[in-house]
């Protein structure tokens, strides 16, 4: 696009790949690293500074802080995402599933946000066990905790209130129903600031650590009843068209059977968001920074046609056989695969040291396929071709998931890791 940029980092990322290939880069602050990027007065100067126009807030840390928003849009700078008083009301997790409700959108079963694990125990004994324990600003299985009985909930409450308080600088938490065995299915969406919006179909993100961080994302949603399907893709667009939603977002719902249930929304670009780029032939980081500068989407739902499938593993370092520790360290020898269809994005390089700071996502392979069967087909190619020296990471367990025959058949939920290949 022409576009300069500007990318921060943190002490820990000195020598980390966005440094080198932004235009400018400035560090924000010392370890430890996370907090570096909640640093919001670093940032801000920064932008300051560097006579930024606008900011991309990515899909951690700040991404759907409405005050953040706020603050830089009394900066004089634009935040590329919806308007903050649209990212509190649906990034906000429990008040986003108030507001479709308002629109006639159904929800798993839960709470506000609560105020005491007291108030924990009263809804959880009112709603039934198991449930779950989730962070209102919360992402990425940060801030969540299955609570099977009574007993757990006081230890569930604190580890993901002080989670949640060390991820997003918020330590809140709402309670919902542990409805067994459903598929994880989100809907892609993108408003501009003239009243359009629409959808760019669904993917299927059910195969999940049992943290509940995704591994594996495809789409289209495999086996998925047309109505079904027809449901998820209306309830989103309404969703939207009742709070003027603007930019990329995407609404998250449980499916099991023919019964749909909202669950939460981000108010962001996702980590999976290349799965839908590959499938519509549209660049949505591109269509961010278009309706951010008050481009209007210039397409209508019919334009958007879907063609193939598109498939992506994430590339963690950490040990899928003991309980997916992370595993840190320096990586030594580095090829990732080429070929038609795939695509890789990653911050590697031989040589750059992967800190124990974050998330352990270290790369995303996607394939793509005129049809299912091809896209499965170029993605256990591509990921026999990857070699990473020096660190363990998730690449055989893909494998291993890619092989396992209900994936092959494409029916799955997300009890998936811990039926099919018995990890807990």
């Amino acid at each position: 696009m022409g576009v300069l940029t500007v990318a921060i980092f943190s002490e820990a990322d000195r020598d980390s790949l966005h440094v080198r290939q932004a235009d400018e880069a400035f560090c924000v602050g010392p370890g430890p690293a996370g907090r570096s990027y909640l640093n919001i007065p670093n940032i801000i100067s920064t932008a300051l500074i560097t006579r930024c126009d606008a900011i991309h807030p990515g899909y951690g840390f700040l991404a759907e802080n409405a005050r953040f928003a706020e603050i830089c849009s009394d900066h004089g700078l634009t935040f590329i995402g919806p308007e903050p008083r649209v990212i509190a009301l649906m990034g906000d997790k429990a008040t986003a599933k108030k507001v479709v409700k308002e629109a006639g959108v159904p929800t798993t079963p839960g709470t506000d946000v609560l105020r005491s694990v007291d108030e924990a125990y009263a809804a959880a004994t009112a709603i039934g066990y198991p449930v779950l324990l989730k962070a209102t600003a919360g992402g990425g299985g940060r801030g969540m905790r299955v609570v099977e009985d009574p007993s757990e909930l006081p230890r569930a409450y604190a580890g993901a209130t002080a989670e949640a308080e060390a991820s997003f600088k918020d330590g809140r938490l709402y309670l919902e129903k542990l409805i067994r065995g459903p598929r994880h299915i989100e809907v892609q969406v993108l408003g501009d600031d003239f009243g359009h919006v629409v959808h760019l179909g669904e993917r299927d993100c059910s195969i999940q650590k049992p943290a509940h961080q995704k591994i594996v994302e495809e789409t289209p949603a495999p086996h998925l009843a047309p109505a079904v399907r027809a449901s998820l893709h209306e309830m989103a667009l309404r969703a939207c068209r009742h709070v003027g939603y603007t930019n990329a977002g995407t609404l998250e719902f449980l499916v099991a059977g023919d019964d749909v249930y909202f669950m939460e929304m981000n108010t962001r670009i996702q980590v999976e968001h290349p799965v839908t780029e590959m499938a519509y032939n549209i660049d949505l980081v591109k269509e961010q920074i278009r309706i951010a500068s008050g481009e209007a989407l210039g397409y209508a739902q019919s334009d958007l046609v879907a063609r193939g499938c598109a498939i992506e593993c994430r590339i963690n370092a950490e040990d899928p056989r003991n309980h997916f520790a992370p595993a840190a360290g320096t990586v030594s020898k580095l090829v990732f695969p080429g070929g038609p269809g795939i695509r890789v994005d990653t911050h590697l390089y031989a040589g750059a040291t992967i800190p124990p700071y974050y998330d352990s996502m270290i790369a995303k392979v996607i394939a793509y396929g005129d049809t299912r069967g091809i896209a499965i087909a170029r993605m256990e190619r591509a990921l026999r071709e990857t070699v990473i020296e020096g660190v363990q990471t998730t690449i055989e367990l893909c494998l291993e998931i890619l092989a396992a025959p209900a994936f092959r058949d494409g029916r799955y939920n997300v009890e998936f890791l811990s039926n099919e290949l018995a990890l807990r």
